[in-house]
Order: C-alpha cells, then structure tokens, then sequence
C-alpha cells in the first residue's frame, strides 16, 4: 500500500455540459486559441459549442485547424508560434487523441520559445497555458491525462511527453460529440479504450487505486460488446464508452502502458493502421504471453468480461476488428527493436526480451493475421 494518485483535471461529464458551465471559461482569460483537425469538431457540434459559449463570454478567439491525424513536432511548432502571435491566455484542444494531445504540445510551446524536441525534458522554464480539453472520440482519455503522444520523424515512431502541468485544467465530456464517429473508428477508439485499463491493470505501476477504476472501465467494455458487434450505439452506449474512456485515461496517468503500446506504435508510423486497431491486434497474444506473471489478474479480466478463455476474447476482438495483414520478418525485427526503445516496455508484468517481441508479432501477423 505505498502508492499516490492525483488526477490535475476538473471533469465536467454530462450531456450539455458545455452550454451549463459555459462561464468557466471566463476563469481562464480573455483570448482562447482553438487547437483542432479539419473535420471533427465542426462535424460533432463540438466546435459550435465552444464558439457560441466564447462569444457570449466576451472572450476573442482564434481557431487552429491543422493538426494531424498523427500530430509530429513540425505540426504542434507551427501551433505553438500561432499561438504566441496571437497572445493567447489559454488553449481548448477539440477532437480525438491527435488534437487533444497536439493542444498540450501547443499550451507549452506557446509559453516557451523552444525546440520542440525539447519538450521531451519534461522541464519547462515557463508553465504552460491553461488546457480546456473537449474530447469527440471515446478513446484516447487524453482530456484526463498529462500525456502529449507525438510522431517522430527522425525516430520513425511516436513518443510522449507530459508532466503534472500538462494535466487539462478542465474536461468537458459530452457523448453527443461522439455520435458523428464511423462504426469503425467507434470501435478502434473503444479498443484503445479499453487496452488503456487493460495495461493499466496488469503492469507493474498499478496501484489499489489505479486498479479500483481499471476494473470498472474494464467491466463496462464487457457490458458493450455485444452493442459494438451488432452496431447498436444509441446514445446511452456512447455514454458508457466515453465514460470507459475517461476511467482508462485516469488509469494510464498513474501506471502508463505496456507491451501493446510499445508494439503497436510501429504499426501505426509505418503501416497506418489507426492506433487503438493496432492495439486490438495484440490483445490475446499479449495476455497469453503474460499470463505466467499476471495470471490472477488475467483470470479477473476474463471474468469481468464474462469470458471463458483468452481464445474466447480474441476470437471476439477478431470480429471487430478483421486483420488480413502480413509482415515479413525484416519488418518484425525493426518493430520489436523500436519498441525496446519505448518505456512502456519496462512497465510490462513479465520482463520483455527483443526475440519475445518478434514472436508476438509472428504470432499475429506472420500467417496473415487473426
């Protein structure tokens, strides 16, 4: 029982969440700078909120829309400047993972003229700007986290950055912005969900506190598969998802991730494959290669999932997520060598060895997937 747990977010989950406390805002200055991608804050209503609740503050803003799908460090610099330029007060990140997280890189680069690759120093002359996160995917958790996951070119994989002021000041988490998402990035974005409190649960960093909300969010995964394969997301599913989401990120602030991170970055850089598709991918064979260091835990999942085997799970997540990729074994080399390079890895139960990783991966992809 030696642990600590601090969450830096204040949440605010509910439909019309935004529109009931639209005077927090006021608690954060008088110039907004809105981080963004091109589509999905305009298309869930999100965006719309967010201006109509600033215009009636008094507050001037100025909209960013140019974030990537897999934000690198050129993206959030050119963010960063725009921001300083326009003499912001405070940042609100609109969208999936990739904007929420570029809106962290951008609240500190905007307050500090640096290199951006020196944001993984993880000590900032100045604090960053305030971060208003508004999340349109139930995935990521990154509204709830202090975790910025940015592309790195010259690394050719992503790596993340964060510390206690990264932390979103305030969380706004509404499911009706999740209900212009396609079933397919519904169900990746659950997937990564639902890996986050997976990880959480079973890596060496878990806590009796970590745990307590990783168990729920893993119980609510359960609860919503069958709506997931048989595309039944009303509106109360969505809710329960976005809801799992925000557990799982609350987990992963404390414990972090593991082996399924470590690996699916790479599937994700240089295949394109969408970050919590990836992570499904690795699920079964990620638990039976763990099950010798967190069997009791692993059991519990399955339990909780009300599921008979591993086999039975991964049978499942196939259904969500068919996989008809291949990697030769030139590829299965450099992607267990990268991941040796990601500290998720050293959170893993079991101790992970490079050859341990390229048989995972011949496991999943050498036969033409699952």
């Amino acid at each position: 029982m030696n642990f600590k747990f601090m969450i830096g977010t204040k949440a605010l989950f509910g439909k019309g969440c935004i529109e009931s406390n639209k005077a927090i805002f006021k608690e954060f200055g008088k110039k907004a700078f809105i981080v963004t991608g091109k589509n999905s804050a305009k298309a869930s209503g999100a965006l719309g909120d967010v201006v109509e609740a600033l215009k009636e503050c008094g507050i001037e803003y100025s909209i960013y829309d140019r974030v990537l799908n897999n934000p690198t460090l050129e993206n959030v610099k050119e963010g960063g400047d725009l921001a300083r330029e326009f003499g912001a007060d405070f940042i609100v990140g609109i969208g999936g993972g990739s904007p929420l997280d570029a809106s962290k890189a951008v609240a500190v680069l905007a307050s500090n003229n640096i290199d951006p690759v020196d944001l993984y120093k993880n000590v900032f002359e100045n604090k960053p700007l305030p971060i208003i996160a508004i999340p349109t995917t139930a995935g990521t958790g990154s509204e709830i986290t202090p975790y910025s996951i940015l592309t790195r070119n010259d690394l050719k994989t992503k790596k993340s950055f964060g510390n206690e002021d990264t932390f979103p000041a305030v969380a706004f988490l509404d499911a009706r912005y999740t209900e212009s998402m396609s079933y397919q990035t519904t169900v990746d974005t659950a997937m990564d969900a639902f890996t986050h409190s997976l990880e959480g649960y079973l890596g060496r960093r878990s806590t009796p506190v970590s745990d307590i909300l990783a168990i729920e969010a893993i119980r609510i995964f359960g609860e919503c598969i069958e709506n997931l394969l048989n595309n039944r997301l009303d509106f109360e599913v969505r809710e329960r998802l976005l809801y799992m989401s925000m557990l799982g990120g609350m987990v992963i602030s404390h414990t972090g991730t593991t082996l399924i991170h470590g690996l699916g970055y790479s599937l994700t850089y240089f295949k394109d494959i969408p970050h919590g598709r990836a992570n499904g991918y690795l699920v079964r064979e990620y638990l039976k290669y763990n099950y010798e260091a967190a069997g009791e835990k692993i059991d519990n999942v399955l339990k909780l999932l009300k599921m008979s085997s591993i086999d039975e799970l991964g049978d499942i997540i196939d259904k969500l997520l068919p996989c008809d990729l291949t990697l030769s074994k030139e590829e299965m080399e450099m992607y267990a060598g990268l991941a040796m390079q990601q500290r998720s890895i050293t959170s893993n139960a079991r101790t992970v060895a490079e050859e341990d990783l390229r048989e995972i991966l011949r496991k999943v992809f050498n036969d033409g997937g699952k």
